[in-house]
């Protein structure tokens, strides 16, 4: 039996040409269902990010990994298989959080993480009695020490960065977080001999955590922490500001080899956060100020999320935000317009409201653009909320920025190290904002 695993492009850019990411990492959930996927079975691994699909190529089963980003260019390659009669399966983020939809363009779905099913739907493929979804059992993830088929990512152009997992999903309620509705609101995590023998596995130095939240239990990160020490790698995750009332934890962490994590402060209005359900303990931005210069005694690199759109938020408020970021000369800092994602608190009183453009899908529609509001804010204009968004984005990464951030030597000219990762990813991410914005998805109209 041959199996072909597909991880989807988003779309086109402004000037017609496909997008190629050129900061794309690797596929680690397709490596991991591979992983699983017996010897016996031939299984291939495209990635339409940086390389044609073959549909000539025989297969008995095509699966796309799904986000609501990729789900009209996912739709597109599903349909095209259909036509040559090859089974379709879709799993996911966006399958899960809108399964009517994705029925419609594919013979299977899989509701959830697939790890538990997997066995399952090779099982019913080879059989010929593919059902038409499979539901996860909420098995742990990566469950018996599965090893992900790395061999399938040489020669795509990935960054040189190996992603591994710990944890996954999230305990908070956030209304606006695709992350917590899929996994719905529940944490779990992986044998920590199991995380560092994959580790041992593999053969660089250099580590992302794709965790949600790392430090989501943090008695069990300790003893990951402790684990890692031995290991002399380097590596970065996704944290939560919190993590620093915890001086023992920053101690282990900074001694495993932790360069610095992706923090969500979204936002530095404390009526935004409470509407949100997102529970940072602020009262006001200077609280902040503290936590983030403990981040910093420890040498760590902050690499700074902010959503843009809250009902709170105005012009003024927004650049204050931009002004907070160059003040605190973080490594990295992503500004993105909020997304009313199908299946979220956030999306059905937007829906409720009547705020939803593009149809309510904007995934979807033809004249929905990349980083453009999809909804209509309380104290401004969609367009301005897309124009503010878009001017905060590129005075970040303008070349004065640039310098300025790079000569914190608290931080990213701490070690040669931090300086390196500093100096390339910028140079990658800065590219990618500029290239992205009002790209449009799907490759047809």
């Amino acid at each position: 039996m041959r199996v072909t695993l597909i991880k989807p492009n988003m779309g086109v850019l402004s000037g017609g040409n496909r997008y190629i990411d050129t900061g794309r990492m690797e596929p680690l959930q397709l490596g991991v269902l591979a992983g699983m996927t017996p010897r016996s079975i031939d299984i291939r691994l495209f990635d339409d990010r940086c390389e044609d699909i073959p549909y000539n190529l025989s297969t008995d089963l095509v699966a796309i990994t799904v986000e609501t980003f990729t789900a009209k260019r996912a739709y597109e390659i599903a349909a095209e298989y259909r036509k040559l009669k090859v089974p379709v399966i879709l799993g996911g983020f966006h399958p899960t959080l809108y399964p009517d939809e994705s029925s419609e363009h594919a013979d299977s779905i899989v509701i959830g993480d697939a790890e538990s099913v997997w066995r399952d739907i090779l099982d019913d493929v080879a059989s010929g009695r593919l059902k038409t979804c499979y539901k996860s059992q909420g098995a742990n993830p990566q469950a018996g020490g599965i090893l992900p088929r790395r061999d399938l990512f040489l020669g795509k152009g990935y960054l040189p960065i190996t992603l591994v997992q710990f944890g996954r999903g999230c305990q908070n309620g956030c209304d606006y977080c695709a992350i917590s509705a899929y996994s719905q609101r529940q944490h779990t995590y992986r044998s920590i001999n199991d995380v560092v023998q994959e580790i041992k596995a593999q053969n660089r130095k250099f580590i992302f955590f794709v965790d949600d939240n790392i430090v989501a239990n943090k008695e069990v990160a300790k003893e990951l922490f402790r684990a890692l020490i031995k290991l002399k790698i380097k590596w970065v995750s996704q944290g939560t500001i919190d993590m620093v009332d915890d001086p023992k934890l920053m101690k282990l962490m900074k001694q495993s080899g932790c360069l610095g994590h992706v923090i969500g402060f979204e936002t530095l209005d404390p009526r935004n956060l409470k509407a949100s359900g997102k529970p940072n303990k602020i009262n006001i931005a200077s609280e902040y100020d503290k936590q983030i210069n403990i981040l910093k005694s420890y040498g760590l690199q902050i690499w700074a999320a902010f959503t843009l759109g809250y009902d709170y938020d105005t012009p003024d408020s927004l650049y204050s935000i931009l002004e907070f970021s160059l003040r605190h000369k973080f490594t990295f800092a992503a500004y993105n317009i909020l997304m009313p994602y199908p299946g979220t608190v956030f999306y059905q009183r937007l829906k409720a409201e009547k705020r939803l453009l593009y149809d309510g899908k904007w995934w979807l529609h033809p004249d929905y653009r990349f980083n453009h509001a999809s909804f209509v804010p309380a104290l401004m204009t969609a367009g301005d909320l897309t124009e503010i968004s878009f001017s905060i984005r590129k005075q970040w990464n303008s070349p004065l920025s640039f310098v300025k951030r790079l000569l914190d030597i608290r931080t990213n000219l701490r070690s040669l190290s931090s300086a390196v990762l500093f100096w390339s990813y910028n140079n990658i991410f800065r590219s990618e904002v500029f290239k992205k914005q009002n790209m449009s998805f799907g490759y047809f109209k």
